[in-house]
């Protein structure tokens, strides 16, 4: 079977990485989750304290950032590797989350991940979600998704995945980042989260894990 390039694109929270690591295991493809890059090297920032409003400062800061995916065989997932520091659990942390949109609306910051992404795609055989991938990133992917799911799911599966990290946050720091992160991501100069043409919307609101996968192979059917 001849290996394409699938890509999800989406709000925060609508189960984009859900989705795509199950099209990965399901079709033996590469996994490659592009908001953890950006997590990632918003982390890098945090702990250097890179003032990320100033140009001179962040394309130095780019020069020092080698990031890498290698696979967990005790999670058997691929975690993210920030200057070959495994940062998988770091960069779910809220610090983060708040600061992720504003350092991936920065036009080098993007066009640094951007040139990784797109090397990793060459050989295809990959799954990768995000918010422009299908746009920007692999305009020509043979099979796009753009997800999506009400607010009111998506701040309540948010605040399960973060309350398990930090039993301190609270459901309304949630909502308002969610909604802080989607206009952000939305209003950006540089490829702003858009659905592409070509994109098959998925609406998970009232779908579960099971039935999203399905919805996504039977459309895989007719791509390959």
């Amino acid at each position: 079977m001849e290996k394409i390039i699938i890509t999800i694109d989406g709000w925060s929270s609508c189960g984009k990485s859900t989705l795509a690591k199950q099209l990965a295991k399901r079709l033996g493809y590469v996994y490659i989750d592009s908001g953890a890059m950006y997590r990632a090297i918003t982390l890098y920032f945090l702990r250097n304290h890179v003032d990320w409003r100033d140009e001179d400062e962040v394309h130095a800061a780019l020069q020092d950032i080698t990031i890498e995916f290698h696979y967990n065989k005790n999670t058997k997932q691929s975690d993210i590797f920030l200057n070959a520091e495994d940062v998988e659990y770091l960069i779910r942390d809220l610090i983060v989350a708040e600061k992720v949109s504003e350092v991936a609306a920065i036009k080098e910051v993007r066009q640094f991940a951007v040139r990784r992404q797109q090397q990793m795609g060459k050989k295809k055989g990959i799954v990768m979600d995000g918010r422009d991938i299908g746009t920007t990133v692999f305009p020509k992917a043979e099979l796009k998704f753009f997800m999506t799911a009400d607010i009111s799911v998506r701040v309540e599966r948010r605040f399960k995945e973060m309350y398990e990290k930090n039993p301190n946050v609270t459901i309304e720091e949630v909502k308002n980042n969610l909604e802080m992160r989607d206009y952000i991501d939305s209003h950006r100069e540089v490829s702003p989260l858009r659905k592409a043409e070509d994109a098959i919307e998925l609406d998970n609101t009232h779908l579960t894990m099971e039935e999203q996968l399905n919805f996504a192979l039977n459309f895989l059917k007719e791509k390959v």
